[in-house]
This record gives structure tokens, C-alpha cells and sequence, in this order.
């Protein structure tokens, strides 16, 4: 992997867990940079199950794609935000 395209990811990743930290309602305790490792793991998983389903590459804004990644992002910061409140 280039340095170009782990920048590329670590700022992707945080656009896509701060939209997943959005969807989530109230207050989530988590740091910015689990966040942004929340948002990684999202988009790398949101665009293989866009893969999957065929709608990875799409004319324009992949929006299903997008829509994969910030409901997994939302997923992923309800699950490390609910494991940090029971410690």
C-alpha cells in the first residue's frame, strides 16, 4: 500500500465514522481515533459487501456503497460506545 493510499484511508475512514457517530443517537465515549479505526473498518467492509452485492462500481457517487459504510460505521460505534460504558 502507497503512503497516498493509507492517507486516503485514515480520512475516509474519519468521514465515514463521524457519519456513523451522526446516525448513532446520544452520547458516544469513544476518542476520535477509534472512531477513525471504527470508520475504517466500515469502509473496507462496506465496500465488500458492495462487492458482493454487485454494486461497487456504479456510474457517478456510489451512494449504495456509501450507505453500506456509514450503517456498518454506525454499527461499529453502538458496539465499542455500549463496551466502554460497562466497564
Amino acid at each position: 500500500m502507497t503512503p497516498g493510499g493509507i492517507i486516503s484511508a485514515i480520512v475516509i475512514g474519519a468521514i465515514i465514522g463521524v457519519l456513523g457517530r451522526l446516525v448513532v443517537r446520544g452520547r458516544q465515549n469513544i476518542s476520535i481515533l477509534v472512531t477513525i479505526i471504527v470508520g475504517i473498518v466500515a469502509a473496507l467492509l462496506g465496500t465488500w459487501l458492495a462487492s458482493l452485492v454487485g454494486v461497487q462500481d456504479t456510474n457517478g457517487i456510489d451512494w449504495i456503497e456509501l450507505i453500506f459504510q456509514v450503517v456498518l460505521a454506525a454499527i461499529g460505534v453502538a458496539i465499542v460506545a455500549g463496551t466502554g460504558r460497562r466497564r
